[in-house]
């Protein structure tokens, strides 16, 4: 074969396999594009499902709760009777609505009893978990740490009907014997401090609920706190260090600060999980509709308890009003978990604003 062969030769391979690349470019482009539209309809679609959920949810109970907004009134929010009516008796009128005779309802001891418990786990909940979350990440070593990480995730996973059992076997009768006798007989009769004084009770009641929803809820925020604080780079502590900060100084200027807007979030689904539980409050807060608390001590429910307890007998009401009435209470709990969250949406996003500042040795 003569050069001008092999010439000719390599000159046909090349003009072979460039028209060859020529051919799989556009084939790879359609691809691409293809594959690009696939994955922004994907995201979009992912965004838009848990809104169009939300909205769907928001308007069924708003339709099956409108019978009864329109008979309660804006005194639904304000009223404290719970009143289910004559179920075998007449049925009254209101506005064109059919309603079992005598039957009244109040929604505000549900909302009250709700809130004051979710405010008693978050303060019980969020010095503890955070203290949990330093412990794990600063002071540990990490053979001991990561076994003890690991249970406080499996707390998360203990099912609510199982705490409630042992918060109204085992928690609630001794804290009611040994614990609350001590705390109501010597708190001083002043005008604030007077809430903790009276009557404890059987171990049932809004104490021992808050008590049993902050244990609930440290795992959830003692989790994710423990994760954000092993983020915090180590140059910024350290430094402290160097300028003479104590431990508790570099935890409450620099590691805490530097992630508050994540334990905010975290504080907040705590928050978020404690306003919507419903078994455990239900077996140990006492289950007392149309009444609030007369001490820290005291019977009460809360919405979602309320909820849980109160659909099976709602089911005999020919009329359907006292179901209404549930999905009113539903949807006030909905929007009470919304307005949180959107609460601390605000607060997180002003606090991202900042870095964590040193202050001063």
């Amino acid at each position: 074969m003569t050069g001008d062969d092999v010439s000719i030769n390599v000159t046909a391979s090349s003009s072979g396999d460039a028209t060859a690349r020529r051919g799989l470019r556009p084939r790879r482009a359609v691809s691409r594009h293809w594959e690009d539209r696939l994955w922004r309809g994907a995201t979009r679609t992912a965004v838009t499902v848990p809104l169009i959920g939300l909205a769907f949810v928001i308007v069924i109970l708003v339709v099956k709760a409108w019978p009864a907004i329109q008979v309660n009134g804006p005194g639904y929010l304000s009223r404290s009777t719970w009143q289910i009516g004559n179920l075998y008796g007449g049925v009254s009128h209101v506005h064109g609505i059919e309603i079992p005779q005598g039957a009244n309802y109040g929604a505000w001891p549900l909302i009250a009893g709700t809130l004051q418990s979710s405010v008693i786990a978050l303060i019980v909940a969020l010095p503890l978990s955070i203290g949990t979350a330093l412990a794990l990440t600063e002071r540990m070593p990490r053979w001991i740490a990561q076994p003890l990480g690991f249970f406080v995730e499996i707390l998360a996973a203990i099912p609510s009907v199982v705490i409630g059992l042992w918060g109204g076997l085992v928690l609630g009768p001794f804290l009611s014997a040994h614990v609350y006798p001590l705390v109501a007989n010597h708190v001083p009769n002043v005008p604030v401090l007077n809430y903790f004084r009276g009557y404890v009770g059987q171990g049932e009641g809004l104490l021992t609920s808050g008590l049993i929803l902050g244990f609930m809820i440290v795992p959830i925020i003692a989790a994710t706190t423990r994760d954000l604080f092993m983020q915090v780079p180590s140059l910024p502590k350290e430094g402290a260090e160097a300028l003479g900060f104590t431990e508790a100084e570099v935890a409450r200027r620099i590691t805490i600060p530097w992630v508050r807007s994540g334990i905010i979030g975290a504080t907040i689904l705590g928050f978020g999980r404690a306003l919507g539980e419903t078994m455990a409050i239900a077996m140990v807060s006492g289950s007392i509709q149309g009444h609030l608390a007369n001490n820290i001590y005291g019977t009460m429910t809360t919405i979602a308890a309320t909820i849980v307890t109160q659909l099976d007998s709602s089911f005999t009401d020919a009329t359907g009003f006292a179901l209404a009435n549930l999905a009113e209470a539903g949807l006030i709990l909905a929007v009470i978990s919304i307005l949180v969250n959107f609460g601390a949406r605000t607060i997180v996003t002003r606090t991202s604003r900042y870095r964590a500042p040193l202050g001063r040795a």
